[in-house]
This record gives structure tokens, sequence and C-alpha cells, in this order.
């Protein structure tokens, strides 16, 4: 289908929390997750293998987002017709953010509410 992104993989899952740094005692040791990337006390990401279990404080989280948030890693997600096309699917395109050199995520709402992003990595 044109304009249709190619996921790649599951690249993170996030759980949105009011105080990430204070959580990461749990996951870091309570659960022994292995620490990936911090950016202070606004995101925390653990390394899980082929994917990523992070913590983000809600300025981070994609727009309005409580609860875990799906990441799918993409090469693109501005194809003619993918807009139009998550729309007509019931869903809805929350916006895009530029994280300079980490990449870029689209949030969508899916029919049921339920928030996915679509990440795709800054060019090297």
């Amino acid at each position: 289908m044109s304009g249709m992104p190619t996921i790649k993989r599951l690249q993170n899952v996030y759980l949105v929390a009011r105080e990430p740094g204070r959580l990461d005692a749990f996951y870091a040791d309570a659960l022994g997750l292995p620490l990936k990337f911090r950016d202070a006390d606004r995101w925390v990401q653990y390394n899980l293998g082929n994917a990523s279990l992070s913590l983000a404080c809600p300025e981070e989280a994609a727009p309005a987002t409580s609860g875990a948030v799906v990441v799918l890693e993409v090469d693109d997600f501005e194809q003619d017709g993918l807009r139009p096309r998550i729309e007509a699917a019931g869903g809805q395109v929350l916006g895009v953010r530029d994280m300079g050199s980490h990449g870029a995520v689209m949030s969508l709402r899916d029919p049921e509410g339920n928030v996915v992003q679509l990440f795709k990595r800054a060019a090297a």
C-alpha cells in the first residue's frame, strides 16, 4: 500500500510517571533492569535487548497521555497518505515532535483512545 510505514521493530514502551527518577529505584534496584539512557529525572530508559522500557515525565510523553505508550520504530512517517489513512481507520494524529539528534516521533491515538508513537531515528 502506497505511503505505508514499514515497521522495523518494537522500539520502546514507556510508562508516564509523575516522578520517573523516583521510580528508578523500583525498576533498576528491585527488578534489576540495566540502564540504557537517563535524562535527569525526565526520562529513564532501560535496555531490554531489542527493545526498551522507559519512564517518562508527563512533559516528555505524547500529548494527553497516561499509562503505557507503545513506540514502534519506522524508517519514515512522512509518507503521502499516512495521516488520511490513520483518520479513515478511526485514529487521530496528535502531532509530531522533533527530538533533534535522537530523531522524531509521530503520536497517534487509536480508535479506543490508546496512544501509539512512530519513532524515526535522526539521520546519521
